[in-house]
C-alpha cells in the first residue's frame, strides 16, 4: 500500500479546476528551489491563484516567510500572489505543524482545493500529513500532492529542521523510517487511509 501512495503521490492529477492556493511545506536552503520552481510552473499555467507558506520567522532550518517571499519576487512571482499562513506559538516547526496550520487557514479562508508541495525526496510523507490534518481539520477539502523540481540527488543537502544532512537519495530512507514511526504514534494517517482519500476525491466524493 505504502509503495502505491508513493508513485501517487509522486504523480498526483492536477485538479480540473484552478486551485484555491499552493501549499508549499518549508524547506532548508539547500532545498527552497525545488519547492519555488513548482510553484511558479504552477502559478503561470494557471492551475493555481496563489501561493502560501508559513508566516514564521527563521525557524527550524526554515529560512521563514519574509526571506522566501523576496526569493519568489525576485523570480517573478506577483507579492499579491503571495499569502502568509498563520503560524502557531511553537519553538520549532515541522511537518506536522506546517499540515495543520494549512488545514486552517485553508478552513479560515475557504478554501476547496489545494495543491501541496514539498522537496520529491519529502514529498510522500507530506502528502500524507497534509491528509492526516484535513482529516483532523476540514475533512471536504480537496488536496493534490504535487513533488517540487528534483535537484542533484547525489548532491549534499541538509534537511529535516536542518539537523540532518545527506544526500538528497540518502535522505530517503529517513523519509521513509520517519512514515512508519509517526504511523505508530498516531500521528500519520496510514497509506490506506490516504490512498482511500484519493480514491474518494477522484470520484468527486469529496
Amino acid at each position: 500500500m505504502l509503495e502505491e501512495l508513493i508513485i501517487r503521490s509522486l504523480a498526483d492529477t492536477l485538479p480540473p479546476e484552478t486551485a484555491d492556493a499552493v501549499f508549499l511545506f518549508g524547506q532548508t536552503e539547500d532545498n527552497q528551489r525545488s519547492v519555488f520552481a513548482t510553484a511558479k510552473k504552477l502559478l503561470e499555467q494557471g492551475q493555481a491563484k496563489k501561493v502560501m507558506f508559513l508566516n514564521s520567522e527563521p525557524k527550524s532550518g526554515y529560512p521563514g516567510f519574509e526571506s522566501w517571499q523576496q526569493e519568489l519576487t525576485k523570480i517573478g512571482i506577483k507579492p499579491e500572489q503571495i499569502e502568509a499562513v498563520p503560524s502557531p506559538e511553537t519553538e520549532i516547526l515541522h511537518t506536522r505543524i506546517e499540515a495543520c496550520a494549512m488545514a486552517k487557514h485553508a478552513i479560515a479562508q475557504a478554501y476547496k482545493t489545494v495543491i501541496v508541495v514539498a522537496s520529491p525526496f519529502q514529498q510522500p510523507r507530506a502528502f500524507m500529513a497534509a491528509v492526516t490534518a484535513a482529516f483532523a481539520h476540514y475533512p471536504s477539502l480537496r488536496l493534490h500532492s504535487q513533488a517540487g523540481e528534483p535537484l542533484p540527488w547525489c548532491q549534499e543537502a541538509n534537511h529535516s529542521q536542518g539537523k540532518v544532512e545527506d544526500t538528497r537519495a540518502g535522505l530517503i530512507a529517513g523519509e521513509i523510517e520517519r512514515i512508519h514511526k509517526y504511523n505508530q504514534k498516531g500521528d500519520l494517517a496510514y497509506a490506506e487511509e490516504v490512498l482511500e482519500y484519493l480514491h474518494r476525491r477522484d470520484r468527486n466524493q469529496i
